[in-house]
């Protein structure tokens, strides 16, 4: 059963223009509640990304109405007036704690082992060994590979290693933008079957984008309403839900 609000966002525009063209991403009123799991569904260059990334509090929205971010039960954060007031540190100490990003191509640190890669999140934080790198390692099928380096990996099993890296901390809030997109199609199912699975196991929230549709409803994962339309000198798209 999902919880009280985590995200509560409204009135929220991230703007820019590249080679000459506009782009806006609008997001007029977006509420997830802790624990659910949702699904930004577009093709490339809808926006999924950059919804991403305001959500993980990487990207700073250009207007912003009501950004307010629970991670805990504790009061909400207002975010956007926290990046008005300059105050970036406080955000990124929220970021570090409270989220975990699945990266499209694994981010892995080519010159550490697996072992290091997973447990980067918690020694960031300054967490010691619990036994959480032991047990994502087991879970997601990583144990034989602890002392390996990721070149010696298969893709679909770096991607495996990322998402154990994203988890390692426990985050509240488990972020993935297309996760298996460089993986053939069976190895993306269990991929996201172990993902979703894991952090439900963790009892965070599970924002993930996608190109492909049919993944929403195998999952049972709530899909973000989405509109892409044409504007002057450019285009816009809208999620909502």
């Amino acid at each position: 059963m999902p919880g009280p609000p985590v995200y509560h966002l409204e009135g929220v525009r991230k703007d820019w223009t590249a080679s000459g063209s506009r782009f806006a991403l609008e997001i007029p009123r977006l509420v997830i509640a802790r624990g659910e799991k949702i699904a930004l569904v577009g093709e490339s260059g809808s926006g999924k990304s950059t919804l991403l990334d305001l959500l993980a509090l990487v990207l700073r929205p250009s207007a912003a109405v009501r950004f307010d971010f629970a991670p805990t039960d504790g009061e909400a954060v207002p975010a956007a007036e926290t990046w008005s007031a300059g105050k970036t540190d406080a955000l990124g100490q929220l970021r570090a704690r409270h989220i975990g990003y699945v990266l499209q191509t694994g981010g892995l640190l080519p010159y550490l082992s697996v072992r290091d890669n997973i447990a980067l999140s918690r020694r960031v934080l300054g967490l010691g060994d619990d036994g959480t790198v032991a047990t994502l390692a087991e879970r997601l099928g990583l144990t034989r590979h602890l002392a390996k380096r990721p070149a010696a990996l298969s893709v679909g099993e770096r991607q495996r290693v990322a998402i154990a890296r994203a988890l390692a901390h426990r985050p509240t809030i488990a972020v993935a933008d297309e996760p298996t997109a460089s993986v053939d199609p069976m190895n993306a199912a269990r991929i996201l079957d172990l993902f979703l699975e894991t952090v439900e196991q963790f009892g965070a929230t599970a924002i993930l984008a996608t190109h492909d549709a049919s993944v929403v409803d195998r999952l049972k994962l709530r899909r973000l309403e989405h509109r892409l339309e044409p504007i002057e000198g450019g285009v816009r798209s809208s999620f909502w839900g």
